[in-house]
């Protein structure tokens, strides 16, 4: 049998108050794609952050081709063939590709440019990562971005290379391409470490699987054994459902409506342009698109945060264009932000001000001049008991809780106020499988309220499984439409990318949605 790169022996790491990894054991060895999988908190990014130098265990060995090693810093981690390559890459962007490629190398000083020209196209043309060294960082697409992150370890003499959600921001093709670029990193006796939560992913490309949970390996997958539901199995500890009972719609009335919308960016800069669409009542009408196409201006734009230059905006055919966030609000529009904390919540106020902050003007919670804290707490105990949100008090800064339970309370919020429309960014962003699976049932619940919901998402996976027409958003407009049973996940991923549909030819003239 193969020896392997690296084994970890008994790994423990202590932060203040959690028992982070306890004495995990993990073996990779070459040739082998190896997905690591857990719920959040679970101990999958601390594990690896060891690995990569990032951390120090409290307890434990690691082990480089038998021998142990110390790791004091990346820089060790590096020099024994380890490299990570984070979900936010660490790129300097006006800097060109070869001088990110050795950013931080000694003596690259002394490089002549042709020769490391060289080395990046022989590197690009024996593992598939072709990258041109003089283009900039800015100008290059996300995929292209990782590649560059890629051919950046494999030229510091990365043998074993962890990807932190590497398909997170890709497209499908894209993400195909990243996958066959992998199995060639591993039939060159590279390892490669996946840290995802996408289970297809896993099942696609992965050789094993190790399992965490609450800080122990909860087991390990063979090829043969990899399934859906035996992984979520051994994150979660029970069933999980993964698919959704898909009713058929009831789509009513328009309730939104776009007309020809332009808006401009925070550069000034337009980033909506004549952007067209529809959503009716009792529906969930899922944008697909590559992160910074508009989407999070288009949310805005609707919740009256952001100004419009033309077109119009119409609410239940009423004309919403130019009104306060305020009076959107009060005709029953419910926006949840990508950012929980910051924009969504407050983050040092607690639950009970947090559950007010959109109607503690109303009567029911305050009189002339003061708040009903008796009726305040009453309404909040009932909202985090219906949705289940765990929280030590309701007195706690929400700052303190978890992604899962920030994301149930901007939502218990939300939906409260029995919306006509509900826009939700990214809603399981950073969640794991299980407050995925809450947070999805909570939409679908608000649909069969005959609530009209605009489901912005990068997760192809989480639009298909909710929504009931599938819309591409590219360079500010409606790129493409589709009902989800018509919905061809590589025709979705082409448009996201900003080719044209050869079946559906969008009118620029006309709505998108009729």
């Amino acid at each position: 049998m193969k020896e392997p790169l690296i084994s970890l022996q008994g790994i423990v790491k202590k932060f203040p108050g959690v028992l982070a990894n306890d004495h995990v054991n993990m073996e990779l060895y070459p040739g082998e794609i190896h997905a690591v999988l857990g719920e959040n908190g679970s101990g999958k990014s601390t594990l690896m952050s060891i690995l990569a130098g990032l951390y120090r265990p409290d307890l434990g060995k690691i082990m480089v081709s038998g021998v142990e090693q110390k790791f004091r810093s990346p820089r060790d981690a590096i020099f024994y063939g380890i490299g990570m390559v984070h979900q936010h890459f660490k790129l300097v962007e006006p800097f060109s590709v070869a001088e990110n490629i050795t950013l931080g190398e000694k003596d690259s000083f002394l490089l002549s440019k042709e020769k490391l020209k060289t080395k990046i196209h022989e590197l690009g043309e024996k593992y598939g990562l072709k990258i041109n060294p003089d283009a900039k960082i800015w100008q290059l697409s996300v995929g292209e971005k990782q590649r560059v992150e890629i051919v950046r370890m494999l030229y510091r003499g990365s043998k074993v290379l962890v990807l932190d959600e590497p398909t997170a921001v890709l497209t499908p093709q894209e993400a195909q391409e990243l996958f066959n670029n992998l199995r060639r990193l591993a039939s060159a006796n590279c390892a490669v470490v996946l840290i995802t939560h996408k289970l297809n992913e896993v099942q696609e490309i992965a050789d094993r699987v190790t399992v965490l949970r609450q800080g122990k390996v909860a087991g390990v997958l063979e090829k043969n054994q990899i399934t859906a539901q035996e992984m979520v199995r051994l994150m979660v500890g029970r069933e999980v459902a993964l698919n959704y009972e898909r009713k058929p719609s009831s789509a009513g009335r328009v309730v939104l409506d776009l007309e020809k919308v332009t808006a401009l960016n925070d550069l000034g800069i337009p980033s909506l342009r004549e952007c067209s669409l529809r959503v009716r009542e009792g529906e969930i009408f899922g944008l697909a698109g590559v992160s910074g196409n508009g989407q999070r201006e288009l949310a805005e734009v609707i919740a009256g945060l952001r100004r419009i230059e033309s077109g119009k905006v119409s609410l239940d055919s009423q004309e919403i264009s130019h009104r306060s966030p305020r009076e959107i609000i009060d005709l029953g529009v419910s926006y949840v932000p990508e950012d929980r904390l910051g924009m969504g919540l407050v983050p040092q106020l607690n639950t009970m001000e947090n559950l007010i902050l959109k109607n503690y003007h109303q009567p029911e919670y305050s009189g002339r001049w003061l708040l009903k804290p008796k009726v305040i707490q009453k309404h909040a105990e009932v909202l985090v008991d219906q949705y289940q949100v765990k929280l030590a008090s309701l007195h706690q800064p929400v700052k303190s809780l978890s992604g899962g339970n920030l994301q149930k309370l901007l939502l218990a919020r939300e939906i409260s106020g029995a919306p006509k429309l509900m826009v939700v960014i990214y809603p399981a962003r950073g969640l794991d499988i299980g407050a995925t699976e809450a947070v999805h049932k909570l939409l679908l619940e608000l649909k069969s309220r005959k609530t009209a919901i605009l489901l912005i998402s990068e997760d192809l996976d989480e639009i298909l499984k909710l929504a009931d027409r599938v819309g591409v958003i590219f360079n500010g407009q409606l790129n493409g439409e589709f009902p989800i049973e018509q919905t061809n996940l590589e025709e979705v991923g082409l448009l996201m990318m900003g080719s044209r549909s050869v079946e559906e030819r969008i009118d620029d003239n006309e709505p998108a949605c009729l």
